[in-house]
């Protein structure tokens, strides 16, 4: 069983009817518990949208989403701090593609865990990125530095 060290983080993508309001009425759900959203990405479409959150406390979280009756789907990304540089993010993509590891989805986070910038990535492979990135020094973000910030 994955514990908070496990150094991924959850994303949770929940999939609204395109209206009006949609977004504010799951983001009211976590107002009033310790849940917050540290990234939010959204794919809108005609019918519907997507929305992807990494949560600081990801049990709770699920717990909230599947109480409002949220079809949800719950996947792993790396989080990863960028390093000092011109270009940080290429230097990430660099490391990645000499692995042949593709990203398919990226987004920054809203918070700074230890105070610097991060990104999350999914990958097409995981482990072989998580891998990837430590061996070439990258900090990565664990659930745990998520519960941290306030």
């Amino acid at each position: 069983m994955r514990g908070r060290d496990y150094p991924s983080i959850r994303q949770f993508t929940v999939f609204l009817e395109n209206r009006v309001g949609q977004l504010l009425e799951v983001v009211r759900r976590f107002e009033g518990s310790k849940v917050r959203i540290v990234a939010f990405s959204i794919h809108d479409s005609t019918e519907c949208a997507f929305v992807r959150f990494l949560l600081s406390h990801p049990e709770q979280g699920r717990e909230i989403l599947e109480r409002a009756g949220l079809a949800l789907i719950e996947t792993d990304l790396i989080g990863v701090e960028l390093p000092d540089g011109p270009q940080p993010l290429l230097q990430v993509c660099t490391a990645l593609l000499q692995a042949e590891v593709n990203i398919v989805q990226a987004y920054p986070l809203l918070v700074r865990p230890h105070g610097r910038p991060a990104v999350a990535l999914m990958v097409d492979n995981i482990e072989m990125g998580m891998e990837t990135l430590n061996r070439k020094k990258f900090n990565m973000i664990s659930e745990d530095d998520l519960l941290e910030l306030h």
